[in-house]
């Protein structure tokens, strides 16, 4: 998925999270609020890594849809815009070379 397809993602999650009867999954989900979202975040991350463990590869890419689907209903919930995470995923490009994960130090420190 695409920046924009992300960034479009998160416009319709918006948008639409409201409107219970024709997108009932992510009005409930929005409603239930950051701490079920996260719970079932985990959740879709677990069965990511699951099917991962098992070598089922159209099950992992079903999964992380999953998985990115919940991710930008909890940024919706917490206000958190695409652009955001793309700012910082270039910040650490810049710094590490690559958008990986930042050593402990370095991510306390900033």
């Amino acid at each position: 998925m695409s920046r924009s397809a992300i960034e479009r993602l998160h416009a319709a999650v918006l948008s639409r999270g409201s409107d219970g009867l024709q997108f009932p999954r992510t009005a409930k989900l929005l409603r239930a609020g950051s701490s079920q979202i996260a719970k079932k975040l985990a959740e879709e991350a677990v069965e990511v890594a699951l099917d991962t463990v098992k070598n089922d590869r159209a099950a992992v890419i079903a999964e992380s849809a999953d998985l990115l689907y919940h991710l930008v209903v909890l940024w919706a919930a917490l206000g958190v815009w695409p652009v955001e995470v793309w700012e910082e995923m270039e910040r650490r490009e810049d710094i590490l070379g690559i958008a990986g994960k930042m050593p402990k130090s370095s991510e306390s420190a900033g």
